[in-house]
């Protein structure tokens, strides 16, 4: 039997707020060594040489300036930010004297790669890793624009993973735990995590999966990717009752439709349709009512996922039985359960 093509990885929706950077301070002068604390702390003018617009173009910016505050030391984080504001508003270039090493030089090459279109795409990535073998992002685009099987991609996301942890060391991740995604050098290191653990879910490693996931939790728990969007149906498949309850506690404040209906089904695994479990997918119902219809059939999924999630609405609703559908399925009674409180609901 031929194997199928691997999809191309879904667009990630952000829904939770960038991880905030840590800082290493002095008593007379601070020395930055992260990132600034989020996208959105940027001023929307860019420095010279660079085009505010795409995500990778971003990055980029935020890790020129990253390697500036390594380079220099400021008597406060104030005068920091101060410098920097006035730099990025007035297109003033900030000079770096340590020269690149090849990793650096790599990553560069592939910024430009994610801007340019079909086959120069992979020439460039091939080309990174002459220059860096380390360079993890070339990995992940040959992963999503040059694997033919699922196999095939799941091989290079193994690749970048490896090559992200021979490039960031062990005593990195000690250190670090918790704060990657805040420094944009452990970027590329999660988006091959992440595409390596979509790969064994489609290839129905499902156990494997969710190591990944949760690692990736563990390494940023603010959670830049919407990792946690997908673990929860993963736990709810495994019927992994402890997980899936640590994993409401962790997030506790969270409200989406995913949430929610998932935290209804959890509870119908455990007790059944006891009036607690009742008032959660009645609570769910009105989070966003367009969940039924896809987990039940009465509406068929999209070819393609949105890319972009509105809470409440029907993108949401696509998103989340894209996730959740097998969970359900797998779980006796589930749907019955599902389809006779949405009838209530609607007849009330």
């Amino acid at each position: 039997m031929t194997e199928k093509k691997p999809r191309k990885p879904k667009k990630n929706t952000e829904k939770t707020s960038p991880s905030a950077a840590k800082s290493t301070k002095s008593t007379k002068t601070t020395k930055l060594t992260k990132a600034p604390k989020s996208d959105e702390d940027l001023p929307s003018q860019g420095l010279k040489g660079f085009k505010a617009g795409s995500l990778q173009e971003m990055e980029k910016m935020m890790r020129q300036i990253q390697k500036f505050l390594q380079e220099n030391e400021f008597e406060s984080s104030e005068a920091a930010s101060a410098f920097l504001q006035e730099a990025l508003t007035s297109g003033q270039p900030l000079t770096l004297t340590q020269e690149e090493t090849p990793l650096d030089k790599a990553q560069d090459i592939m910024y430009e790669a994610w801007s340019v279109p079909g086959k120069k795409r992979v020439q460039l990535a091939k080309r990174a890793l002459k220059i860096s073998a380390d360079c993890v992002d070339a990995y992940v685009l040959l992963a999503q624009e040059s694997a033919k099987t699922l196999k095939e991609a799941k091989g290079f996301y193994e690749q970048g993973v490896q090559a992200g942890e021979r490039a960031l060391g062990p005593e990195f991740f000690e250190e670090h735990a918790g704060y990657f995604w805040g420094m944009t050098e452990t970027r590329p290191y999660m988006r091959a995590r992440q595409g390596l653990a979509e790969c064994c879910l489609q290839l129905g490693e499902t156990e494997e999966a969710i190591a990944h996931y949760q690692q990736m939790l563990r390494l940023n728990p603010n959670d830049n990717q919407g990792i946690r969007y997908m673990l929860l149906p993963c736990l709810l498949e495994e019927g992994a009752s402890e997980a899936i309850a640590h994993l409401f506690q962790q997030y506790e404040d969270e409200s989406s439709a995913s949430w929610t209906y998932s935290r209804a089904l959890w509870l119908f695994q455990k007790d059944g349709a006891t009036e607690q479990t009742n008032q959660e997918l009645q609570q769910a119902l009105k989070r966003n009512q367009y969940v039924p219809d896809y987990l039940l059939g009465k509406k068929k999924m999209p070819k393609e996922l949105p890319s972009l999630i509105g809470w409440g609405d029907e993108s949401e609703a696509v998103s989340y039985a894209a996730t959740a559908l097998v969970a359900w399925h797998k779980t006796t009674g589930a749907l019955e359960w599902l389809s006779a409180t949405a009838a209530k609901s609607d007849g009330v």
